[in-house]
């Protein structure tokens, strides 16, 4: 059963990077942005992802938040190499590209609220869609 939950959950983060790259969310709504990095563990619990924001170990197939930052991890055992732990990092990723026709909705956005209602909500003009960058993109074009 952890074989195919651990298929399922890298196929879920698949779907979930494409779509956070790609995804042209409408102003107003919550955006979540997923990815999968190695875990943080320690050398006297390597069974077990490390959770630096919590300052404890954390089991495979259990989450913990994030806070002070707005997200959440899931310790994830890597079924390529049993030996290997992930973490499974949802978060609202990137902040949108600069628009003077979209703000930050200071009345709609609750930076001390669970995740994923902590990520910021911004208010467009009508008929604007918010732009993000594009993760793993070098952005900067002065570079050699």
């Amino acid at each position: 059963m952890s074989f195919n939950f651990g298929i399922l959950i890298i196929i879920i983060t698949i779907i979930a990077c494409v779509k956070a790259e790609h995804d042209d969310t409408n102003a107003g709504e919550i955006r979540v942005f997923k990815r999968l990095i190695p875990a943080d563990v320690l050398r006297d619990f390597p069974a077990m992802c490390f959770a630096s924001t919590r300052c404890a170990t954390v089991e495979p197939g259990k989450s913990w938040d994030l806070t002070p930052f707005c997200g959440r991890s899931t310790c994830v055992q890597n079924q390529e190499n049993e030996t290997k732990l992930l973490e499974l990092v949802e978060d609202c990723g990137p902040l949108p590209l600069a628009n003077d026709k979209c703000k930050l909705d200071t009345e709609k956005t609750n930076k001390t609220a669970s995740f994923p209602y902590c990520c910021p909500i911004f208010t467009c003009e009508s008929g604007v869609k918010l732009e993000y960058p594009e993760i793993g993109k070098d952005n900067d074009n002065n570079k050699n």
